[in-house]
């Protein structure tokens, strides 16, 4: 497990997918670990794509029981993709948590191809799950994840994001990108 503080109030963090096996690797795969992140705003912890680290189970809980008890507030879960749905019923039962429900302080930026795209403008952070991934420091559409029959029409539908001022590109799949957001998500668009 790997936590990193993006801001104040936003976090990273990584566990090792469970179901992940080698066969899941290569150039068109995804490696094991893979991204979650916590935005504590007014009244609410926000977990996106939350994955209890199996790795470091104890250790994650303890601090995410810390955090719940001093916010005080509702834990919200968000999913990017139905598949990252993880440790969503292990979290709702521990914290009483609401899956789907969006604060006001995020907007949901991007519902298509059974893909969600949310905005923090708080922290002008993209969340994104599956479409855009990070290989090394650039962003990416997967070709072979949305298929080359779909690859234009997923492109012409990212494009509309290009008019959020964004800082940050938060993705599940690689590294986020944490400065000049917008650059990369443009750049990628045009590969």
């Amino acid at each position: 497990m790997r936590v990193q503080q993006i801001a104040t109030g936003l976090w990273r963090w990584t566990g090792l997918h469970p179901a992940w096996t080698p066969a899941d690797g290569g150039p068109d795969g995804w490696e094991q670990e893979v991204g979650c992140y916590f935005y504590e705003g007014p009244g609410s912890i926000v977990l996106f794509d939350p994955l209890v680290p199996m790795e470091d189970r104890d250790r994650f809980l303890e601090a995410l029981d810390r955090d719940v008890e001093r916010a005080a507030g509702s834990v919200l879960i968000l999913l990017t993709v139905e598949a990252h749905r993880r440790s969503a019923a292990e979290l709702v039962e521990r914290y009483a948590a609401t899956v789907g429900e969006v604060p006001a302080d995020v907007e949901l930026v991007l519902d298509r191809w059974d893909e969600r795209a949310y905005w923090i403008s708080e922290h002008s952070a993209l969340v994104l799950g599956d479409v855009v991934i990070s290989r090394g420091p650039e962003l990416e559409i997967p070709r072979s994840w949305v298929g080359e029959e779909h690859y234009l029409e997923v492109i012409e539908g990212l494009l509309p994001l290009l008019e959020l001022p964004i800082q940050r590109v938060l993705v599940t799949h690689g590294e986020p990108v944490l400065e000049n957001g917008r650059a990369a998500l443009a750049a990628a668009l045009r590969s």
